[in-house]
């Protein structure tokens, strides 16, 4: 008897020994349901599993305010977010409490542009003339939203300037655009954005644009703003480039994992670009380079040391 217990207990060990695995459980934050980040995290995990045997990986819902919140909080390993979402975070900026200390800087994975719309006919051709004008710049505490204010800030206005702002989702936006109740329809997404599509076949539409002084000035604010250009033609009817700023989709990463580990995840990121491109088109010809961009919150040595090697960083 004492011979068939022993061998039990031998056989249940001998996964481990074999293999040398050792059992590493994460958590992954994405986004809402029927958005771009579940099937894109669900990608990331499988990948991950794959190539790191031994590890599971939990990919759970989330937003990219509460993903950054839950990895400095120890209730996941790794999350999606915005890129000025996190670096306001790192400063311990609204509507972060405090600094997050934990979190560190993943991979960049693709970009978001900020996009301010307006129909062909109106009058408005600045964001100076937005003043006493309705607009649309989605719900409360989106990215999007939180970056209309600080473009109307570095314009001398705020909302109180504003004769009306709808606090709704893109499609109510397009609607409102479309029946005359907003002057601007503003929000940050990727290019081309759907529902801008959708009021462009209805519409005649234009883009503003903002110029360099005012975007370093966001810079200052924000280090995780970049200069973008929305190319032209992206659009029907615009037939002109538009200068804006555009911040990255995300993954951000717990301080407390191991360096080791935190390396073997970004190379199977990295290495796996066409199958998330498979996922998410936005991820279609993102490099090593792009992944390891300074957004401005700092990386994880593990990231640090794989960006290194492949020379994405120097």
């Amino acid at each position: 008897m004492k011979i068939i217990v022993f061998l039990m207990l031998w056989l249940m060990m001998i996964p481990g020994l074999v293999l040398g695995q050792e059992k590493i459980d994460l958590k992954m934050m994405t986004g809402p349901t029927g958005g771009s980040w579940i099937p894109l995290g669900g990608a990331i995990a499988e990948l991950i599993q794959k190539a790191i045997p031994g590890t599971n990986v939990l990919v759970l819902p989330g937003g990219g305010i509460a993903n950054v919140m839950g990895v400095e909080e120890g209730k996941a390993d790794i999350g999606f977010g915005n890129s000025s979402s996190s670096v306001d975070g790192w400063a311990g900026r609204p509507p972060f409490k405090a600094p997050t200390k934990n979190v560190r800087q993943l991979a960049n994975l693709y970009p978001q542009y900020f996009q301010m719309v307006v129909l062909d006919e109106s009058p408005i051709k600045s964001v100076a003339d937005l003043k006493g004008k309705a607009i649309s710049p989605g719900p409360k505490g989106h990215t999007g939203e939180l970056l209309a204010q600080q473009v109307l800030q570095v314009y001398g206005l705020s909302y109180k300037e504003m004769s009306k702002v709808h606090h709704v989702h893109y499609s109510d936006s397009v609607n409102l655009m479309k029946d005359g109740h907003a002057d601007a329809f503003i929000l940050g997404t990727t290019i081309p954005g759907s529902s801008i599509l959708d009021l462009a076949t209805a519409k005649k539409i234009r883009l503003l644009s903002l110029p360099d002084d005012k975007i370093k000035e966001l810079q200052k604010m924000n280090q995780g703003y970049i200069k973008r250009i929305i190319p032209a033609g992206t659009y029907p009817g615009v037939n002109y480039d538009v200068q804006t700023v555009g911040y990255f989709t995300h993954l951000v990463i717990s301080a407390k994992l191991s360096d080791d580990l935190v390396y073997k995840i970004t190379k199977v990121i990295s290495e796996n670009g066409a199958r998330l491109a498979d996922v998410v088109k936005d991820m279609k010809g993102v490099t090593a380079k792009d992944l390891a961009l300074d957004i401005g919150l700092p990386f994880h040595p593990g990231a640090l040391k794989y960006y290194k090697e492949v020379g994405a960083i120097k």
